[in-house]
């Protein structure tokens, strides 16, 4: 299958630190119960390739510091290809994949990505920011292993919180 997206939207949450174009891929075959993106079900949309990824660059630029692949579980090996392009052809950018499986499968070099976050969504276990979700979100170190970020989406502190009443 190939990867296709219905698609994008800037956002500031779901990668720490970084203003992230995120890319909605269809065709999920995780189908999870409780899923919000039910749309990205079917096999839907625009092509995603390094075309659509020099578009997605020169439209956005230096507005920009990561693009993250919500999706793409149907076909993790196109994925993976997007992530080296990326690497090789606009190295100031991240990568990041939101992938719904348990594991990223071993075929899959991970350290082509700056951030995976693994994990189907459980309802009852909450999403990424609850900490009794299942879900975790990992960051490349300068060595090549992985840490566990996802403790970053649990506590948000607020300037206004400092302040004593």
């Amino acid at each position: 299958m190939a990867l296709k997206y219905v698609n994008t939207g800037i956002v500031f949450q779901e990668i720490p630190d970084e203003v992230t174009l995120a890319v909605n891929i269809s065709g999920c075959p995780c189908r999870c119960p409780g899923c919000h993106s039910k749309y990205l079900w079917e096999d839907v949309g625009i092509p995603l390739d390094a075309d659509a990824i020099d578009a997605f660059v020169e439209k956005y630029g230096n507005d920009i510091t990561c693009i993250a692949f919500m999706g793409g579980d149907g076909d993790p090996v196109g994925v993976n290809m997007l992530a080296q392009y990326i690497h090789e052809n606009h190295p100031l950018y991240h990568v990041a994949w939101y992938s719904g499986r348990l594991r990223i499968p071993a075929k899959i070099c991970k350290t082509d990505f700056d951030y995976i976050k693994i994990g189907p969504y459980i309802k009852h276990l909450g999403p990424l920011n609850s900490p009794t979700t299942n879900q975790r979100i990992y960051r490349q170190s300068y060595d090549g292993t992985f840490e566990d970020i996802t403790s970053r989406f649990w506590t948000r502190h607020h300037p206004s919180s400092a302040i004593a009443s």
